[in-house]
């Protein structure tokens, strides 16, 4: 007895141009890339165990992007209607086909945090009232407490700190180059 008929994904032309203008895109990370083929898959066959196979992704992984895009069907159809730019089009797509948030504790120092501490590692200790001639991460775990940069810090999060030398999201080098 054949189960029950699977929902179908109905894609628009302009919203089927965008996706497979994001799945060709050279540089489109693969994510968004394999998700994009999997909408256009399923749109042509609505059968996910047959898209599973062609595409080598499992049924899982089908199921949750088809069920994803026929949430923002509705977003995606009215922001069509009021003729929205191309740009927000591929916007809205491409948020759909994004991650979803992952659940994890926020960041424990913000960027101000890091990067005082860094500046504070950049100043001669003797600065500071410090009887050592160069920084180690506990007297600067020592000396970012004292000026309340932070309310505590262990010297092993002070070294990560310096060995990694950026901050993640920085272009360049922290510390300027002579």
């Amino acid at each position: 007895m054949p189960g029950p008929a699977a929902a179908a994904v109905a894609i628009s032309p302009v919203q089927q141009g965008f996706l497979r203008r994001l799945a060709q895109r050279q540089t489109a990370p693969q994510r968004l890339v394999r998700r994009a083929e999997a909408i256009l898959a399923l749109a042509a066959n609505p059968c996910i165990d047959s898209v599973a196979r062609q595409l080598g992704l499992t049924r899982i992984s089908i199921r949750l992007w088809r069920d994803r895009w026929l949430q923002a069907a509705d977003a995606l159809g009215r922001a069509e209607q009021e003729q929205a730019s191309e740009a927000t089009l591929l916007d809205l797509i491409e948020q759909v086909l994004a991650d979803a948030p992952r659940p994890g504790c926020p960041a424990t120092f913000g960027p101000e945090q890091i990067v005082g501490i860094i500046a504070v590692a950049c100043e001669p200790p003797s600065e500071s009232g410090r009887p050592i001639s160069h920084w180690t991460a506990r007297e600067l775990a020592d000396e970012a407490k004292k000026r309340q940069l932070v309310k505590r810090i262990s010297p092993r999060t002070v070294g990560r700190f310096l060995k990694r030398g950026t901050v993640a999201a920085a272009p360049k080098p922290l510390l300027a180059q002579q």
